[in-house]
């Protein structure tokens, strides 16, 4: 197989690996507060969006110190055992206790942040500046995939189900977490790519602590720990470089919306009695929506980076429409107070007779949208910091995971209108930051192909 055939099976592999993974996971976040609220149990207080707080603050703490796990273990490994932990947070919904259910939340969050710089890296190092916007295309519309084949479970066990008993969460539960361990086996299929090809300094931290393998022990520790070091501080200097700051607005905007489409949208529908006995499998059918406008999205704004005459903007700036859209008629659509609504759901109308119809419509829109603002920023992100592309991702996590736990944070108290006015305003200011680094970045790639005439 020639170098390129080997990097893009590598990105395939990659794409499939998260899509078990995700398959459990997004569908365990879709669902868990719905059926936290049906759980029946007087020892158990759990909330599931306290708990995505609390993964997303550990996420966004731990990403400074991920890359420094990468150097010293490797991206396949620290992916492997990430993905453990993914699969040890939805066992235990299986029977949950507060304890666990908390504690497995601070370990996942650690988890999350070690698989995607290791996701980042493997990434950068099978991509070049002509295969990293297809490259990261695809492996997003085989992560989106999740979605729906998720989804498409969670429909078929719930429907018609006006309450989920012990014996349905168990039974989803189990199914998720054998999938995601299937996801976790997959990333030993993930082979190195040729020294020759590989262009980042992540690739050549790879070659150099596999070189160490053959000297003693004590001598190769501290070559990986001094690299693990450099790799900490690589990540806290890209805060401060003038693209990293632009981009943070924009990076900020995904992890706000990403706690929308990903927890608080799917509540919202299943809270809507308004929608019938149906309401808690409609879950499942927004799930798949949304997965079917990430997976557009996915391919075909990713393979619209392969085309430089237009540039990464346009795509961002559909985004921001698709999702204005998106956010006015869920204003219209959903009660105000469906985010927070008790077990039993809510009695209110909004603005126009709920309609099913328009709630899955939006469900489509806010998949499209997230697609296109993170495929650009996975993309301007592998290009701009190509050279240093695990502490590059690190921050990207960092800064999207901290808001994402700050937005569900809030979702326990906003009412939905006050969060769609947040998500407003965050989607104008990070397009136009997006837009300004995109300029920057083009800028910088047309001088340099003007010096190496």
């Amino acid at each position: 197989m020639s170098p390129e055939g080997k990097k893009l099976l590598n990105i395939v592999i990659l794409g499939f690996g998260f899509m078990f993974m995700f398959t459990a996971f997004q569908t365990c976040g879709n669902i868990e507060q719905t059926v936290l609220k049906s759980f029946n149990s007087t020892e158990f207080h759990g909330s599931g969006y306290t708990s995505m707080a609390i993964i997303y603050g550990v996420f966004s703490a731990s990403n400074m110190i991920a890359p420094s796990v990468v150097t010293v273990i490797g991206p396949q490994l620290s992916m492997f055992f990430s993905g453990l932990l993914y699969s040890g947070y939805i066992a235990m919904f299986i029977y949950p206790y507060t304890w666990s259910f908390y504690t497995a939340s601070v370990l996942v969050g650690i988890g999350a942040a070690v698989l995607w710089t290791a996701q980042g890296n493997v990434l950068a190092i099978n991509s070049t500046d002509n295969s990293i916007g297809r490259n990261s295309g695809i492996f997003w519309a085989l992560l989106q995939f999740s979605l729906f084949f998720g989804n498409l479970y969670i429909y078929l066990a719930w429907h018609g189900h006006a309450h989920i008993t012990d014996k349905d969460r168990q039974t989803v539960f189990i199914s998720l977490t054998v999938i995601s361990l299937v996801g976790c086996f997959l990333f030993f299929l993930i082979r190195k790519p040729d020294p020759e090809a590989a262009p980042s300094e992540a690739a050549e931290a790879l070659l150099q602590a596999e070189s160490t393998d053959s000297c003693s022990s004590s001598s190769a520790a501290p070559s990986l720990w001094s690299q693990a070091f450099e790799a900490f501080v690589k990540a806290c200097k890209m805060f401060t470089t003038k693209e990293m700051l632009l981009l943070s607005v924009s990076i900020g905007y995904t992890g706000l919306e990403l706690t929308f489409y990903s927890g608080v949208y799917g509540t919202c529908i299943g809270a809507m009695t308004r929608f019938g006995h149906d309401a808690k499998g409609l879950i499942g059918i927004s799930g798949i929506c949304i997965g079917i406008g990430e997976i557009l999205g996915g391919g075909v704004f990713g393979m619209l980076n392969r085309c430089r005459r237009f540039g990464r903007n346009p795509v961002v700036l559909l985004g921001l429409i698709t999702h204005y859209i998106a956010f006015f008629l869920i204003f219209l659509n959903i009660a105000s107070d469906a985010p927070i609504a008790p077990e039993e759901g809510t009695q209110l109308q909004a603005y126009i007779t709920p309609s099913v119809g328009v709630a899955l419509l939006c469900s489509f829109l806010l998949g499209l949208g997230d697609s296109c603002f993170n495929t650009q920023l996975l993309s301007i992100i592998g290009f701009t910091f190509r050279d240093n592309s695990a502490p590059a991702f690190a921050v990207f996590k960092f800064i999207q995971s901290i808001m994402a736990a700050l937005a569900f944070f809030y979702s326990n108290y906003l009412l939905l209108h006050w969060q769609l006015l947040i998500l407003v305003a965050a989607g104008f200011l990070g397009t136009v930051t997006f837009f300004l680094a995109e300029w920057r970045a083009e800028s910088s790639r047309r001088e340099s192909d003007y010096d190496s005439i």
